[in-house]
């Protein structure tokens, strides 16, 4: 029988996929059974194919997601002006959102290895459309006379995985304000391209 709108399928298939995602953060897609996910969320290993089908499916459920969320918020988000400006609001933007989804960052750049040929297609797609929104502000830049780059692609790539890199150790109680470190890696991405500061 089909669940009602409004069943617990609603409370339950958010908590099955925030406990996936908190176990796989800390022990890897490949230590994370089936079982260990349903007793975190506390219900029996079998009602969790009521929301699921396998442990395939409920990866790249998690990774698809963060990338939609993220082209989404991309696409509100206003990014004007010169190709520095752009750039810099890129750049404010990325750290923004990335900073209070560690675990999501985590599960999507860690676990591309674990996932299925077909659906690691889709989710390549989904980040190569967010490094296009990159490479687009570059391309401006380059025509006029903003930017010199040694290699678009590359600079693209290496600039997103410095971005991202800031989950992997900046705390709110450490040395400097999440303002200073935004105002850091704005300085180092507009060096990065030869920009005027």
């Amino acid at each position: 029988m089909a669940r009602k709108q409004g069943s617990h399928s609603d409370i339950t298939g958010p908590k099955v996929r925030a406990a996936a995602l908190r176990l796989i953060a800390r022990h890897g897609c490949a230590a994370v059974s089936m079982r260990q996910i349903a007793a975190e969320v506390g219900v029996q290993a079998g009602a969790l194919y009521n929301y699921t089908s396998d442990k395939q499916t409920l990866l790249f459920d998690l990774m698809r997601r963060h990338m939609e969320k993220l082209l989404a918020a991309y696409d509100e988000t206003l990014i004007t002006g010169t190709p520095t400006e752009q750039l810099r609001a890129f750049t404010l933007f990325h750290i923004r959102y990335h900073l209070p989804r560690r675990d999501e960052v985590f599960v999507s750049y860690m676990e591309l290895r674990n996932l299925s040929p077909e659906n690691f297609l889709v989710v390549e797609g989904l980040r190569r459309n967010y490094e296009d929104a990159l490479e687009g502000i570059l391309k401006a830049g380059e025509a006029d006379g903003s930017f010199t780059l040694p290699d678009r692609k590359v600079t693209v790539l290496s600039l997103i995985a410095q971005l991202t890199g800031i989950t992997n150790w900046y705390r709110d109680d450490g040395r400097l304000t999440q303002e200073q470190v935004e105002d850091i890696y704005c300085d180092l991405v507009l060096r990065t391209v030869s920009a005027p500061r």
